[in-house]
Formats: C-alpha cells, structure tokens, sequence
C-alpha cells in the first residue's frame, strides 16, 4: 500500500510518556508532602486540571488558589517534558527512514505545543514534522475528526496514502471512521484496549523496530509499505 504522508501522535506513539499524565494526581500531592487516600489517578481520569486542582481544596484542605494549584501542576509536567520524555523504541530509525525516502510527516497530539515542542527537539526528532497540531490549537478533541483532516489538508497527500500512528482506541477509531490508514502502536497504558485495537487497525506494531518488516524497501520509490 503506498504511503506519501505520516500523521503521528505523541504521547504513547512517539514518547513513553502516557505515565505521567496518570500518575500527576498522586505525585502533585506527595511533592506537597501528602499522601492520597484513594486511587486519585482513577478519580482524575476524566476531570480537567482546573477541576483536580478544585478537588485537592475541597478534598485534601490545600489553601492554595486554584491557579496556583494548577500552575504547580503545569511546572510538574512541563519539568517532565524537558527533561525527562524518552522515545519509545525504534521511534527515531523509522522517522529517519521516512524522511530520506520523501515521505511527507505531521504531528496530530492531544497535549499542548508548548509542551510536546521541547519534547521533539531534546529528542532530536523536531526537524521531521512539518508542522505540529494540537487539540488545543484545532478546538477539537481526538474523538472529533478535524485535528486528522487539518493535519491532511497540510500534507496534502491522499487520504488513502496517508498512514495515522496512534496509541489510544478512541483515537484510533476517529481516524478509522474518517477513512485513514491506522498503525496501532502498542502503549502499556492501553493494554486493556489491545485486543480491540488489534482488530480495528490495518498494522499493529509493538515497537517501531518492527516496521523495518513493512517497508518495501525494492520499491520505496513508490514508498509502500506492506499491511
């Protein structure tokens, strides 16, 4: 199947880097000296920063202000970003092998520029991504289409040539309903969703270093990859 352009999410594609935002509700207390009394992660799953930040003052007695709650917040996850974010396995040697064969690339992601941007270049993986957008900057979370079908117009490759990488099931199903390509890339966090992923996928990979098996490399002229 040929491929002209490669629209990739972050956060469980590209970076290992899923754990933090599930883990930010317990480790923003314990940096405050305060042990939760509950699975907080789970009690967060679905709220905003702004609503955590409400529940650890009416919950947990914090008498800090919502914003500086939420600052303290941000300055954890940014630190992360930074410094810490690391590629999952075989992420650069795959971007590298689409580069140099032409091959038109973009990032879709649910977490904010100014995080995610510091990410790409410390990694050194920035240069091959024509452009970044996020959830934030289209109005649109991923259970909506418009973040793929912006990323698309920019590439202006055809949808059917156009391969979508993603981690998450819910993501993965907006991507597939629209019509694109969809590579599954195996995250832990989505481990309870595998099973399902693997049959709406058209490729489901465990680690990039597998896709040296899909790219035909006698006729990457055409840039094809076997599914």
């Amino acid at each position: 199947m040929r491929i002209d352009g490669a629209i990739f999410d972050v956060d469980g594609t590209l970076l290992d880097s899923m754990f933090v935002w599930n883990n930010i509700g317990e480790d923003y207390l314990l940096s405050r000296g305060i042990k939760s009394r509950e699975n907080l992660n789970k009690t967060f799953e679905y709220m905003s920063i702004l609503q955590s930040a409400q529940y650890y003052q009416s919950e947990y007695g914090l008498k800090d202000s919502t914003d500086e709650i939420v600052n303290g917040i941000n300055k954890m996850i940014a630190r992360f970003y930074m410094e810490e974010a690391k590629l999952k396995d075989g992420v650069k040697e795959f971007l590298e092998s689409l580069h140099k064969n032409g091959i038109q690339m973009c990032v879709a992601t649910a977490t904010d520029r100014h995080l995610i941007e510091p990410a790409l270049k410390r990694t050194g993986i920035a240069q091959y991504f024509s452009e970044i957008f996020t959830c934030t900057s289209v109005g649109f979370g991923k259970d909506n289409p418009t973040i793929y079908l912006k990323a698309l117009e920019h590439l202006k490759t055809k949808k059917e040539n156009t391969f979508v990488f993603e981690d998450a099931l819910y993501a993965i199903k907006t991507a597939k309903n629209i019509g694109f390509n969809v590579v599954g890339v195996h995250d832990k966090v989505e481990i309870i969703n595998q099973h399902e992923i693997k049959n709406l996928v058209d490729l489901y990979i465990n680690s990039f270093s597998e896709m040296s098996e899909y790219l035909d490399e006698k006729s990457f002229n055409n840039s094809r990859i076997r599914l």
